[in-house]
């Protein structure tokens, strides 16, 4: 059994989707790993995420300790960017494989389809 911020899971694997599983969070991920982005820049890159959905995912990803969120308040309008904490930097390799194995599925399909 593995235990990280109060949650247990039955294994490390379990563990690791547990914190970067879903539909977004690995999304997000992949566009923080080249650097620090907005909030209307992330919404922009994900365009069918509701906002409600963004803002839940960044939070969490942020209590976890993957990304640090930095407000600038000194002059409005207000704004807010996100980047990866160096804990969530060690996820790099991983995310880029994740990436790395989609872009082979649709070579695999498109190859198999005869589409070149």
């Amino acid at each position: 059994m593995y235990t990280f911020k109060g949650k247990e899971y039955p294994c490390c694997a379990s563990l690791t989707m547990g914190i970067i599983g879903g539909k977004w969070k690995s999304v997000i991920l992949f566009y923080l790993i080249d650097g620090t982005l907005r909030y209307n820049e992330l919404r922009k890159k994900m365009p069918t995420v509701t906002e409600r959905t963004l803002s839940l995912q960044l939070k969490t990803l942020e209590e976890d300790g993957i990304i640090k969120r930095k407000v600038y308040t000194s002059k409005p309008p207000l704004k807010v960017e996100y980047s990866l904490t160096d804990f969530g930097k060690t996820l790099i390799p991983l995310i880029q494989s994740i990436a790395d194995w989609g872009v082979f599925v649709v070579e695999k399909q498109s190859a198999k389809a005869g589409v070149v």
